[in-house]
């Protein structure tokens, strides 16, 4: 049995493993994706330490700090998480793991904009990652929609490549990082267009036209979505793990949830800031209040 099994492997994941491997507790991460989310980041700004940064890059430098500390990690699907009597059961397409304690890390997925044709188009000009495929629609007019610093990047990052980036967002304000927001305003290739919803997806084997609600029509080769996440908790509900009503785990400032020997960091907790430095702190917490825990399991006696 593990003293900790902590599930995702993205940087509130991995800052966890990595205190928890400096405490020399008995470790396991295992997640799908190394670096989550952060691996489409093309250029980060914001990390200490670096004045720049990919996601990958990054991701890879984390990995292998963790690695380095003889923390085991697999890269597996995660189907149950259930609870026994000495803790906790975690479930792969191909094992099962039992530990005494375990953090959620299993961050978050893009939020989609639920309006017809939308799976349609998806891979055929609709895409949730311009890091990706920003590339592929070199001198084509492209669109960004989402008013965050995600949709900001998605739009700077297009605009290398495509020959107009049109920014739809439903507010009046950017909620963006100032310095984001002052870069698509001087970039001459963007344009915003405040108080607008997409309505309509149009074309016939591909995207070939978004209609907003305001009336009017753009033609675009492409449509990136920067509308934010959805927390992957489901695995964390059905142990009867607190969360909010958009579906973030609820967590003290030590990253404990209502289940004792359950913690929770990173994109899929209730926290309103979605950094990857908030991240590493919560995945530190978390391993930092898993060890005291673990000395009280260890000992028998009440935390």
């Amino acid at each position: 049995m593990y003293d900790l099994i902590i599930l995702g492997i993205g940087p509130a994941g991995l800052s966890a493993a990595l205190y928890a491997g400096r405490f020399q507790m008995n470790t396991l991460v295992i997640g799908e994706i190394p670096g989550g989310l952060m691996v489409n980041t093309d250029i980060i700004e914001n990390y200490p330490g670096f004045l720049k940064i990919s996601g990958v890059e990054l991701t890879l430098k984390m990995q292998e700090q963790v690695q380095n500390l003889g923390i085991e990690i697999k890269m597996e699907e995660i189907t149950k998480v259930e609870k026994i009597e000495q803790g906790f059961r975690v479930s792969t397409a191909k094992e099962k793991f039992e530990s005494k304690m375990i953090v959620f890390a299993t961050g978050g997925k893009h939020r989609h904009l639920g309006i017809s044709r939308e799976k349609e188009f998806e891979g055929k000009g609709i895409s949730a990652c311009a890091n990706c495929d920003a590339p592929l629609f070199k001198d084509k007019p492209v669109a960004v929609v989402g008013g965050s610093d995600t949709a900001a990047r998605y739009a700077l990052l297009a605009s290398e490549y495509s020959s107009k980036v049109y920014v739809f967002y439903r507010g009046t304000e950017l909620r963006a990082e100032p310095t984001l927001v002052n870069a698509l305003k001087i970039t001459p290739n963007i344009e915003i267009i405040y108080q607008v919803n997409i309505i309509e997806l149009k074309g016939t084997d591909k995207l070939e036209e978004v209609l907003l609600d305001n009336g009017k029509p753009y033609k675009i080769d492409a449509l990136f979505l920067g509308i934010g996440q959805e927390p992957q908790s489901q695995l964390a509900q059905e142990i009867g793990v607190q969360v909010n009503k958009y579906g973030g785990i609820i967590i003290d400032k030590t990253s404990k949830t209502n289940v004792k020997g359950v913690y929770a960091a990173g994109d899929v907790t209730a926290s309103p800031w979605k950094q990857i430095i908030i991240g590493n702190a919560e995945g530190a917490f978390a391993a930092f209040s898993a060890y005291e825990d673990l000395k009280c399991i260890d000992n028998e006696t009440p935390c």
